[in-house]
């Protein structure tokens, strides 16, 4: 897979790129990560990428100039799956999305910044929009690192162990089930005694309960869907 990130801030992605699983991800080639400076696209003395909105109101919004510039280069070399614009009013990222985005070969991340992008970037560029809440972040580049992280951990390869991603909360529909490790007493607190058994059959039982119970508790609203659609395997 190859990602390509266009964004004002590229040291923004520097540290979280270069640590843990991502890092690793790139050293074993399971991907290419591609960071793009947006005011390379901006030809005048200032590298201005915004600009006040028509109409009045506060706040700048990400000209169309560069945007169209860096992605139309980015098109001319190869074929991309998907153009990704990170806004407040895209698409809820979830696992089902990033299951499905980890099938992708190519991918551009637009992070859009201030009070938004022109709607002509959308309109000609955008074949994707996300956001991953309902809240506002000062710009794309945090969601963009977020979906990203979550896409790379399902590449074959990413992780140590390649079922680690599979087991994942809400890859079941569910959230998962608590965990332990040594030692298996810590300060009056033990480990569940069916954890230690060495029974695999009674270990899988125990965590589809405890992650029902555990969704109950947490996550209600994800339990209707999750018993409304057939489930190859439902507890």
């Amino acid at each position: 897979m190859r990602i390509d990130t266009i964004t004002a801030f590229p040291k923004m992605f520097a540290s979280p790129l270069g640590e843990s699983m991502l890092k690793k991800a790139q050293e074993r080639n399971v991907v290419e990560i591609v960071v793009h400076d947006l005011r390379t696209c901006a030809h005048d003395k200032h590298k201005t990428v915004d600009d006040s909105p028509y109409g009045g109101g506060a706040g700048m919004v990400l000209k169309p100039e560069p945007v169209f510039e860096c992605v139309e280069k980015l098109l001319a070399e190869r074929t991309y799956d998907d153009v990704i614009l990170l806004t407040a009013d895209g698409e809820t990222f979830n696992q089902v999305m990033a299951n499905e985005l980890s099938l992708k070969q190519n991918l551009i991340f637009i992070c859009g910044h201030y009070k938004g992008v022109d709607e002509r970037i959308r309109e000609r560029l955008v074949t994707k929009e996300i956001s991953i809440g309902d809240y506002v972040l000062t710009g794309g580049e945090i969601a963009a690192l977020a979906t990203i992280d979550a896409i790379i951990r399902l590449l074959p390869g990413a992780l140590g162990d390649s079922e680690s991603a599979l087991n994942d909360s809400f890859q079941t529909g569910l959230l998962d089930s608590p965990q332990y490790t040594r030692p298996a007493e810590f300060r009056g607190m033990n480990v569940p005694e069916v954890l230690l058994g060495g029974d695999h059959e009674e270990v899988r039982k125990w965590r589809e309960e405890m992650s029902l119970v555990r969704t109950t508790k947490r996550r209600p609203d994800l339990l209707e869907k999750y018993f409304s659609e057939p489930k190859a395997h439902k507890p």
